[in-house]
């Protein structure tokens, strides 16, 4: 499939997910702020996810610390655990060493597309991790050496420096972009927002009833929803309301929510995102599980909208710098790199 085929499918993709419905139910307001409580007591968590943003972002940033990564300390930082499976340290935070979640583990993990397709599961894990050997193994050696046609190395992109494969692939971009949509936006879309997920065993009787989980303060079904915001705002600096600050809080999905809500053609779309997630989990409270439901459809569509317009956005960026006179090679790779993880997330 050529270029201009791809770039027509895009379009087409974002126009098609683009109408939806919001609030069917008048007599529940939208709020205003991501809090919720029972009886005094804060029914929100999404620790989880915050832990997992954090490992995500130290993982990027060590892919191309030269002086430091080596291809042990980078497989562990995305397994958290050592190549025979024991106990590994191999963050800067304590907090992250002393946790017991992995990035792997919820990479291609949604119920709805993994469950029954763990081939594919595996396949994508490998990725990552197939990206990560070639960073140290390709690209790390050729650290001082100028990129060429089939040498692996580093090329000038403005006043950036980029490090790309003998392909001209930047693996760490397409690692980056590839866990916004095989982590968070798998795990958000085809996960904690699916009926499958929410509705499972007796969460319905138990939520309707609030019956919580033991030892806390929410039902199993509001806690998985907090965990669909979480791959969000998990480490937003006001979680409640973090729209001040979107685009600014992480690299990943938070980051180009905040873009494309920039972009004229797409303004407020971090706001009905806000909104559907707000919506929805005062729906799951107040026992409407059509209305939660609407919700989970307008996240969907917007997320899937968010990575569908920056692998569009790249993808162009890419052609015009290959037009430039003289051709502009390292912002080509940089920017196609980044269009190939936009593409891998989709």
């Amino acid at each position: 499939m050529n270029l201009s085929k791809s770039l027509l499918i895009l379009a087409a993709f974002i126009f098609t997910i683009s109408c939806d419905t919001n609030n069917t139910n008048d007599e529940i307001a939208t709020p205003d702020s991501y809090e919720f409580t029972r009886s005094g007591q804060s029914t929100v968590s999404f620790s989880g996810q915050t832990t997992r943003i954090k490992m995500a972002t130290e993982l990027s940033v060590a892919m191309t610390d030269f002086d430091n990564s080596t291809e042990e300390l980078l497989l562990e930082m995305y397994r958290n655990e050592t190549a025979n499976g024991g106990d590994a340290n191999p963050y800067s935070d304590a907090d992250l060493n002393a946790a017991i979640k992995s990035v792997k583990s919820k990479v291609a993990a949604s119920t709805d597309f993994f469950s029954t397709n763990t081939a594919t599961s595996v396949e994508l894990k490998n990725q990552f991790e197939t990206w990560i050997s070639a960073q140290i193994n390709e690209v790390f050696p050729n650290q001082n050496v100028e990129a060429q046609p089939g040498i692996a190395g580093q090329i000038a992109d403005g006043t950036s420096t980029r490090y790309v494969s003998a392909k001209g692939f930047e693996y760490n971009q397409m690692l980056a972009k590839g866990l916004i949509g095989a982590l968070m936006a798998d795990q958000i879309l085809n996960n904690y927002v699916s009926v499958s997920v929410l509705d499972a065993g007796n969460n319905v009787e138990e939520n309707t009833a609030k019956v919580t989980l033991d030892g806390k303060a929410y039902t199993n079904m509001e806690h998985k929803w907090d965990e669909a915001y979480g791959y969000l705002f998990g480490v937003s600096q006001n979680k409640a309301k973090p729209l001040a600050t979107i685009g600014e809080d992480d690299d990943f999905l938070n980051e180009y929510v905040g873009k494309v809500n920039s972009d004229p053609d797409f303004e407020g779309i971090a706001q009905e995102i806000f909104d559907a997630y707000a919506l929805g989990r005062a729906a799951i409270v107040e026992n409407d599980y059509d209305l939660r439901d609407e919700q989970a459809t307008i996240l969907r569509n917007r997320i899937s909208t968010v990575l569908a317009v920056r692998a569009v956005y790249y993808l162009e960026s890419g052609i015009n710098a290959l037009q430039e006179t003289p051709t502009n090679y390292g912002a080509a790779f940089h920017d196609l790199s980044e269009a190939y993880g936009f593409m891998f997330s989709l």
